[in-house]
């Protein structure tokens, strides 16, 4: 820049008429000496590195990404145009939720030459407009990414290869031969990277860090980078004055304001003081189901008060610490079989249920044999058994999501994936000690939960089948309450599987069982299809239907259990008392309930039948509209974003949670991965749950300002739209940040898509706690944040008074 100044006073100069002959001497020197400056400047502007003096270099932390992107390598990236993502409208949002994703692997595409814009910001899918995005490396590293390079002029050039003519100027000539060479290079780079093997792909995808407009740091220094240079242009464009508002040199008054600025954020700077929980339970930790200052004072227990939800009135800000000797749990498959034994170092469920081929100690190892107390002989000989004998149960096509009660470590469901079924399992914390933190460890969905004196966190007529195996639930007592909670749940038409000792054993108290049950499920209606006994394994089952409609509810000469009122909506289930009542099959052939989903997989893209046109959607369209294409959206964003373009390794991700899961289009766009996804809708968002459940889907309600009914440690992959900008309407966001923690395993990835506001402050609360920023990206005040959790554990421990148990 400081060329063009001294051209400019030269030309001044030049202007002046000359008054003799030694002013036309010098006006010859001068003339000759500027034609040698000129040839120097158009030869040097080709070689001589470009300064982005406007594009802050961000602050390195401790826990940046090491490796490294190339700056070509990036501005050959998000340059071939796409589809526009479908624009979205959260019901919590002011304005539409529109968020591109960053692609690493697309080679730029010809363009014609347009007109410069003011916004510089860019999605990796292209926009109607030309826009440009600041790409920040973990190594401190920024540049422009996108199909436009901007001169020092402030003009945006178009990188192409017609664009040359014999009407183009110098300047836009020397313009596109220097993008031309930086897209040479990235190519190199590509065919580099593609021949040095995934793991440097890898490297590639997850070293990258995108954000806009971040804010000057007063000690960073200019970026150079051989990929990005100033054209020369012809001599008489210096002599116009460059705008202070679009060109590189900057006013006092805006250093001046930069520098307040800055100064006021710094002393706004929140310091986060990080401390480990001191619990009696440790590194297995629940604040809402280890909360022993609320369980001392329940009038009782004889409903399995103590195992139900007892959240702290202020959730709690330190971090759970690790187990001794953790270490990355052992992928899926594998993982059914065999878990390490310092990730949950519990012994007392093997010495109890040892002989029962539950779970065995082998070195290093904790085993899981694949039976348990009713499927000694193996897990798929009693789930094939099943079917045998109620052919129309058809694993994974009529019957595919499950409810399985009481479900020990959950090797009945860990071995229904190899049919096509999902398995909710569910058990209450310490019943048998670690039975779900089992399950989990293990890749199995699980839950700790209780059916005690609230509805289970689920809607109405969902499950396809409901599964107990010697799971000790007294069904039959308080008029059959807990067994009223099943009925809710099962869709009509449902079937009930039943094979604990009442069923096939011959004790007085069996005996007594099975009479109770047996008069029980008669005046329930449901039908007894068929009790039989498996002589391999020794058990007895007893597979029960629910009814199809209401005729027999109808004919009941006495009204016990009684018909629930009209006004009782069987899909509330929030902190809402059970009832001894049963709800009505729906008749009408638009509710939902009235007749059977499409078969797996075609009901996980079939919309709905009891969706209307006449009524809106959680994003404004119809809603079988809505429900399309929230999937079209999520399959997009899945396939070009998620699974390659933000360096996350899927082979290691089997766990995972959708925070504020919508129709369940993101867990259904990911089918085809080796992973099962828990749905959670908040309690304050559109009741979508039911849709979830009727595409083959699960997932369960909650209020994200309480503790999750999981095990520390549970999940891989975490994912979050627009649920922190929801929470903090009603609560804080640094205890959701440490709930996230908690739940997510060590080198475990969450994934974040909200407002550029809560991406920053989200970014710096996750850098405080150590953990690995891989990517950030804002636009249009929307904004993307990838992150992984590292081992760091504080050493300073706070002390938690309601989970010590004294």
């Amino acid at each position: 820049m400081a060329q063009g100044k001294y051209a400019r006073i030269d030309n001044n100069r030049r202007q002046q008429p000359p008054s003799n002959n030694y002013c036309s001497t010098v006006t010859i020197v001068v003339f000759v000496a500027l034609c040698l400056v000129g040839v120097w400047m158009m030869t040097s502007s080709s070689i001589v590195p470009g300064q982005n003096v406007d594009m802050p270099i961000p602050k390195t932390g401790k826990n940046d990404v090491k490796d490294q992107v190339t700056d070509s390598s990036i501005n050959s990236t998000d340059q071939k145009e796409k589809k526009p993502e479908e624009t979205y409208q959260h019901k919590y949002d002011k304005k539409p939720s529109k968020m591109p994703e960053p692609k690493l692997d697309e080679k730029p595409e010809e363009k014609p030459k347009e007109k410069p814009i003011e916004k510089t910001t860019t999605s990796s899918e292209a926009q109607p407009e030309n826009k440009d995005v600041t790409v920040r490396h973990a190594d401190g590293q920024v540049n422009q990414v996108g199909g436009e390079t901007k001169s020092n002029d402030g003009q945006a050039n178009i990188v192409g290869q017609g664009d040359l003519n014999e009407n183009t100027s110098e300047e836009d000539k020397s313009s596109l031969y220097q993008n031309k060479r930086k897209h040479d290079l990235a190519d190199s780079i590509k065919a580099s990277n593609d021949k040095t093997g995934e793991s440097e792909v890898e490297k590639v995808n997850e070293s990258q860090v995108v954000e806009k407009g971040a804010k000057k740091d007063k000690n960073e220094v200019s970026n150079q980078s051989p990929g990005e240079q100033f054209p020369s242009g012809a001599q008489a464009e210096l002599t116009n004055e460059t705008s202070t508002e679009n060109g590189s040199w900057s006013t006092q008054a805006m250093e001046s304001k930069n520098e307040k600025d800055t100064q006021e954020s710094d002393k706004e700077l929140v310091v986060y003081n990080w401390k480990s929980c001191n619990s009696t339970a440790g590194p297995d930790f629940i604040p809402c189901l280890d909360n022993w200052r609320a369980i001392k004072n329940l009038r009782s227990t004889m409903h399995y008060e103590h195992r139900e939800r007892h959240c702290p009135e202020e959730p709690p800000t330190c971090l759970v610490p690790l187990p001794e000797g953790y270490r990355r749990p052992i992928k899926w498959p594998n993982s059914r079989k065999k878990i390490w034994y310092s990730n949950v170092p519990h012994t007392e469920l093997v010495e109890y249920k040892g002989h029962q081929n539950w779970v065995k100690v082998a070195g290093r190892y904790l085993v899981f044999p694949g039976g348990g107390t009713q499927f000694k002989h193996g897990a798929l000989h009693y789930i094939d058994f099943i079917n045998e004998n109620v052919p129309d149960i058809a694993w994974g096509k009529h019957s595919r999501v499950i409810l399985d009660v009481g479900c020990g470590v959950a090797s009945f469901g860990g071995f229904l994936f190899d049919r096509d079924v999902l398995a909710m399992s569910l058990a209450p914390k310490d019943e048998h000690e670690a039975q779900v933190q089992f399950a989990l460890e293990r890749g199995i969905p699980a839950i700790s939960a209780v059916m005690g004196t609230l509805r289970l966190p689920f809607p109405g007529k969902v499950f396809d089948v409901v599964h107990c195996a010697r799971c000790r639930v007294p069904w039959h007592i308080e008029g059959g309450k807990l067994l009223l909670e099943l009925n809710r749940l099962l869709r009509p038409g449902g079937y009930f599987v039943w094979s604990a000792t009442p069923v096939y054993q011959k004790k007085p108290e069996d005996k007594e069982i099975w009479k109770a049950m047996s008069k029980l499920l008669e005046t329930m209606c449901w039908e007894l299809v068929t009790r039989v006994r498996d002589r391999l394994n020794g058990v007895g089952l007893a597979i029960y239907k629910k009814p199809m409609n209401n005729s027999c509810y109808e004919k009941r000469s006495v009204q016990d259990p009684p018909m629930c009122e009209a006004s009782d909506d069987a899909n509330a289930a929030w902190n809402v008392p059970l009832q001894t009542c049963m709800h009505k099959v729906p008749i009408d052939s638009l509710q939902r309930g009235s007749r059977w989903p499409e078969q797996w997989p075609a009901r996980l893209d079939k919309t709905p039948y009891w969706m209307l046109g006449s009524e809106m959607g959680v994003y404004g369209k119809p809603q079988p509209e809505d429900f399309v294409a929230d999937y079209e959206h999520w399959k997009r964003v899945v396939s070009k974003s998620y699974i390659n373009g933000m360096g996350i390794n899927w082979a290691t991700v089997r766990n995972v949670m959708d925070m504020r899961a919508i129709y369940g289009g993101f867990a259904a766009a990911l089918k085809d991965m080796n992973v099962w996804v828990m749905n959670v809708v908040p309690i304050d968002s559109p009741d979508v749950l039911p849709a979830i459940y009727e595409r083959g889907l699960f997932g369960i309600y909650h209020d994200w300002c309480q503790s999750f009914s999981t095990y520390p440690r549970s999940y891989d992959l975490m994912h979050a739209d627009h649920l922190f900008s929801m929470i903090k309407q009603k609560c804080k966001i640094v205890p959701l940040v440490v709930e996230v923690d908690r739940i997510l395993r060590p080198e475990g990835k969450l994934i974040v898509r909200d407002t550029a506001e809560v991406v920053s402050e989200l970014e710096s609360i996750l850098r405080s706690m150590q953990w690995e920023i891989r990517m950030t990206y804002n636009k249009d005040n929307e904004g993307l944040l990838s992150a992984q959790k590292t081992m760091w554990r504080p050493k300073e421990f706070e002390t938690l008074d309601y989970g010590m148990m004294t």
